[in-house]
């Protein structure tokens, strides 16, 4: 059976893609498409503030572009030669936050330094909300631009045409949602109740529900394994959609 993966591809310097492994598995074979393209923005503004760790009580990440952002910023000799040299310790005595873990472990005595928050436009307010709940200031700085990837529909069309309609598609953000799922709709026509929609996470389900797509299924959390044991088991004969 064929599933089609709405997510960039690993770089082929560090071996296969682990979701094309797993699946394939299963017996399930994968094709990936990437969905979205990201330009980064206010990296000086970004180098600035990392300059002034004593102003931050911490960090936080919800992307992994995020930290693609302070990676690029720091790529300058000045700018690297300064991490090197103070920088980089004294941020590591820091908490940092990631994904998942962040509104769990924020659960502590609030600081009175704000966490540094580096964001993409379209980041949604959950966090920044909890954390205002617990009394916790974040400073959001949008350091990266989601949009659509320009090979996007051309890449969709050449699969559709060749592969015909996959047995899954599986859903990578809720922005790979807004920019795939009209195309998709359009290239499956009638045959589109004939495919069982994952997502890699409950924010990315709620985005394919809120649109009138049914869920077949969530992977347990953020990885190869649990999407690629969900899908497994979503398209066994007789499961039904969440």
């Amino acid at each position: 059976m064929k599933v089609l993966l709405l997510k960039d591809p690993k770089d082929k310097d560090s071996g296969p893609d682990p979701y094309i492994e797993e699946l394939g598995s299963y017996s399930l074979e994968a094709t990936l498409i990437p969905a979205l393209s990201f330009e980064f923005t206010s990296l000086d503004s970004l180098f600035e503030k990392l300059s002034h760790p004593e102003c931050y009580g911490g960090l936080v990440f919800t992307s992994p572009r995020a930290l693609e952002a302070i990676k690029i910023c720091l790529k300058e000799k000045s700018k690297k030669e300064a991490w090197s040299k103070s920088l980089k310790q004294m941020w590591s005595i820091k908490p940092t936050y990631v994904v998942g873990k962040a509104t769990a472990s924020l659960g502590e005595k609030p600081n009175s330094s704000a966490l540094l928050f580096p964001c993409g436009a379209l980041r949604r307010e959950v966090l920044p909300t909890v954390l205002r709940e617990k009394g916790i200031p974040l400073e959001g700085l949008t350091v990266y631009q989601t949009a659509q990837h320009p090979d996007l529909q051309e890449s969709l069309s050449s699969y559709f045409s060749q592969q015909g309609i996959p047995a899954s598609i599986a859903f990578f953000s809720p922005s790979g949602v807004k920019f795939c799922l009209q195309h998709i709709q359009k290239l499956s026509g009638d045959l589109i109740n004939q495919v069982k929609f994952a997502a890699i996470g409950p924010s990315t389900a709620k985005a394919l529900r809120d649109a009138g797509v049914a869920v077949s299924c969530t992977a347990g959390s953020p990885s190869a394994q649990e999407l690629a044991a969900a899908l497994h088991t979503a398209l066994q004969p007789h499961s039904p959609a969440l």
